[in-house]
């Protein structure tokens, strides 16, 4: 079933303008790198992830019909518009995801606030029912860092069953697989 929020043309186009802002050089795959992407997070993505599973979007589909894995999306949170008038309310738009996946933004920058931090621990936490051993797929957009660097980071608090679907909401859509609004984690 798709679900689509009313706010979901201001998402596309908030996202729209957040691929387009990115300096990429599209059909060249990069090395993976030994720590985490800072910058320039619309761009293509290694084919590997050194201690995860890197899923195509039949692997995928397979871990979400079993029900055996968490799925984390990791796409970031549009920030306010700088320019509204002051006092004007504002709600960041929700965006089309996986079913079932929890959506923690703003995990996969390469640099987190100790806020941040503390946030996706506790997401991966209830995510994973505190088992690390529970598989956890991370996904965002194709062609975007946020995801592979979440799962590297999930790695690094030694989570043990970590995948990563590089091409994300992009391929699961592709495929013709249902899409529902995103559900925020805790």
């Amino acid at each position: 079933m798709r679900v689509l929020h009313r706010n979901a043309p201001a998402f596309g186009l908030a996202m729209l303008a957040w691929i387009l802002a990115a300096p990429c050089t599209y059909g060249q795959v990069p090395p993976e790198p030994e720590g985490y992407r800072l910058k320039d997070y619309r761009a293509p993505t290694p084919a590997t992830l050194r201690g995860a599973t890197v899923l195509d979007t039949a692997g995928a589909e397979a871990l979400w019909r079993t029900g055996s894995a968490s799925f984390i999306d990791a796409l970031p949170q549009p920030e306010r518009p700088a320019n509204l008038p002051p006092g004007t309310l504002w709600h960041p738009p929700s965006h089309a995801s996986i079913p079932g996946a929890v959506w923690l933004p703003n995990v996969g920058f390469g640099e987190l606030a100790p806020e941040t931090e503390s946030y996706f621990r506790n997401g991966l936490t209830a995510a994973s029912q505190g088992n690390m051993a529970h598989a956890l797929v991370f996904f965002c957009l194709r062609n975007c860092w946020m995801s592979w660097n979440a799962a590297k980071r999930a790695l690094g608090y030694r989570y043990s069953a970590v995948y990563w679907y590089p091409d994300g909401v992009d391929g699961w859509k592709a495929a013709g697989l249902p899409l529902e609004e995103a559900r925020k984690g805790p």
